[in-house]
């Protein structure tokens, strides 16, 4: 007799982005991921590591731990956009998502990517840089990539009425596009 599967492990390993930063407890992306994995009855546990402020350094420091402790199945990476804040160098944030990505990998989990762009302000040449970092790293490691998290959000000529004060963090009412974002990819590794 066949054992069947056990249910999926999701681990989110983001920054603010992920970690209802300025939101109500219970509605960001993440949140909401959940509620659509029992909508579509899919059996899945969601594991939130999310840090505000997080960088790839600090979710690289804090991968072993969470493989130890949820064996995750699948993993959401969601970080390099404080990276980019800090102004640390681009082959770092390559280095780091490319190291969490082969070690998951390693672990037999799936890996879906969540690229992100910076404002223009950062200068045309950067600003392409920083977002092809997560086209190599999806490319060279062989694992998806939803290129712009943020797409309909930050990049939509209303975008401010979906951003909080600061202009850096989605508000509420972006997290169903955020999830919109990130769902087609993630239910194909689902399968």
């Amino acid at each position: 007799m066949a054992h069947a599967a056990p249910a999926p492990t999701i681990v989110v390993l983001g920054d603010s982005l992920s970690a209802e930063y300025g939101l109500k407890r219970g509605s960001g992306w993440v949140e909401l991921l959940k509620a659509r994995l029992k909508a579509e009855k899919i059996p899945a546990t969601v594991v939130n590591a999310s840090i505000s402020g997080d960088t790839t350094a600090g979710g690289r420091s804090r991968m072993a731990t969470l493989i130890h402790h949820h064996k995750p199945t699948h993993v959401i990476i969601e970080l390099g956009g404080n990276d980019a804040l800090r102004g640390l160098p681009l082959d770092m944030t390559q280095t780091n998502l490319s190291a969490m990505t082969q070690a998951f990998k390693r672990t037999g989990a799936k890996v879906l990517l969540l690229g992100i762009q910076v404002p223009p302000n950062y200068g045309g040449d950067y600003t392409r840089r920083f977002a092809d970092t997560f086209v190599a790293v999806s490319a060279a490691e062989k694992v998806p990539l939803v290129p712009f998290f943020l797409k309909g959000i930050g990049d939509v000529p209303d975008s401010a009425t979906l951003f909080q004060a600061d202009r850096i963090h989605p508000n509420e009412q972006a997290q169903a596009a955020m999830l919109d974002n990130v769902w087609p990819e993630l239910k194909k590794l689902l399968k």
